[in-house]
């Protein structure tokens, strides 16, 4: 078995494939038109082959619920991993990301909170330990 698609609920697709692939760099993997919504998926040119990012409209009434109670309470979506949280802190500052506080050293890894702007926080994470 294998991880071949991670969703993302997003409350509004086009926004999210912008913020996606123009502020964090991703790449459009597949848009293919599913009544009002469509089945959009993003790929890292950094990360593993093969594995898509669904960007998941929130057409489900409770994803919003859950979606506002994870960012209200400042808990992540999910987690981004970079080998240079500084260099891409600064990138994403100058491009008008919003971050919840600067990296901060927590151990093995050294973190940093943003908004997706899609109702998300995605934790960016630089492992100091162990591969990267």
């Amino acid at each position: 078995m294998q991880i071949k698609f991670v969703s993302i609920l997003v409350n509004d697709q086009n926004k999210a494939l912008k913020f996606y692939t123009e502020i964090l760099g991703f790449k459009k993997m597949a848009d293919i038109p599913m009544g009002e919504y469509r089945w959009l998926t993003v790929v890292s040119p950094d990360g593993i082959e093969g594995v898509e990012l669904v960007l998941e409209p929130m057409a489900f009434p409770p994803s919003k619920i859950y979606q506002k109670e994870l960012f209200d309470a400042g808990i992540p979506s999910t987690a981004l991993i970079t080998n240079d949280i500084a260099g891409d802190y600064k990138r994403l500052i100058e491009l008008g990301v919003v971050f919840r506080g600067e990296p901060r050293n927590m151990g093995p890894i050294v973190a940093a909170v943003f908004e997706d702007n899609c109702g998300n926080l995605i934790n960016l994470v630089e492992p100091l330990i162990g591969p990267k």
